[in-house]
């Protein structure tokens, strides 16, 4: 009986540390379907965009926020793009499962002085010898952003973001970043 108790107990215990390691995975086993989402960008990104134009504008270099908050909506007819529509696949993520629908992310282009935008990344129009793309970038790294040029798998690189530490599943559980600050639905 001791021997059945003891293998009891570390099973107690085994499983008391799977749900301490894992408790976010946990948590968040079921998304919430009726958590609404916000309608704007969130303040600190609004801003943090607001002085990547400005800063980027101090190095000669335009820019254009080509998307920014997206509706669940405009998420899946940009999924549906190169799959069940024309064109080429520009995302992984249906709606709900992209930061543009938390206002959490903008995209960017670069803007030419004759008012064409372009996504090119080799592009030195300010002549300083640096791509005009990888300084906005740095920019915006600087302002707190993320660059999905970074990511390991599916390189987004217009895609800028501000998590707050937020997973997508806390997102779509309802957890927000200073939810009071920012509208939703």
């Amino acid at each position: 009986m001791k021997g059945f108790n003891l293998i009891t107990f570390l099973f107690i215990i085994g499983i008391g540390l799977i749900f301490i390691n894992f408790k976010e995975d946990l948590e968040g086993m079921f998304i919430q379907k009726d958590v609404p989402l916000p309608t704007e960008l969130h303040p600190t990104v609004s801003e943090a965009k607001d002085a990547l134009i400005n800063r980027a504008a101090a190095k000669g270099v335009e820019i254009v926020i080509t998307a920014a908050h997206r509706t669940k909506e405009e998420q899946d007819a940009l999924y549906e793009k190169g799959r069940s529509t024309e064109g080429q696949v520009v995302t992984n993520v249906a709606g709900g499962g992209s930061y543009h629908n938390y206002g959490l992310a903008i995209d960017f282009a670069l803007k030419l002085d004759n008012g064409d935008v372009v996504w090119d990344m080799e592009r030195d129009d300010n002549e300083n010898g640096k791509s005009d793309w990888m300084e906005v970038v740095a920019i915006a790294k600087d302002l707190g952003f993320d660059w999905g040029g970074d990511w390991s798998s599916f390189k987004d690189y217009p895609h800028l973001q501000m998590d707050f530490g937020l997973t997508m599943r806390q997102l779509q559980n309802g957890q927000r970043p200073g939810e009071s600050e920012y509208a939703t639905n």
